[in-house]
């Protein structure tokens, strides 16, 4: 049997445009679940690159890799900064009834 050849997937390669860093935040954050949105914020601040992003919010290269890690705890004013940073904003609309 032959073996077969696999390639590590990146998920920072799907996130090449505008449109795509949107969707992919805005299904995140429509999901709710905390650890996941701190996680996508890192992929999206990866994809974009961290030190282009650091300069902009005005935070270290560090701490936003600490803020986004694993069992980060980013403050409000950290993810506000990032999102207006990366271009894209917040929106609140009623949840869909179940």
């Amino acid at each position: 049997m032959t073996a077969l050849a696999t390639q590590k997937w990146d998920m920072t390669q799907e996130l090449d445009s505008d449109a795509m860093i949107a969707a992919y935040l805005d299904a995140v954050f429509a999901d709710g679940d905390p650890d996941e949105i701190r996680r996508a914020l890192g992929h999206v601040a990866r994809a974009r690159g961290m030190s282009d992003l650091a300069g902009a919010i005005g935070i270290s290269r560090a701490g936003i890799y600490k803020a986004l890690a694993a069992g980060g705890n980013p403050s409000f004013a950290t993810i506000a900064a990032i999102l207006d940073a990366l271009g894209v904003r917040l929106a609140v609309v009623p949840k869909p009834l179940a």
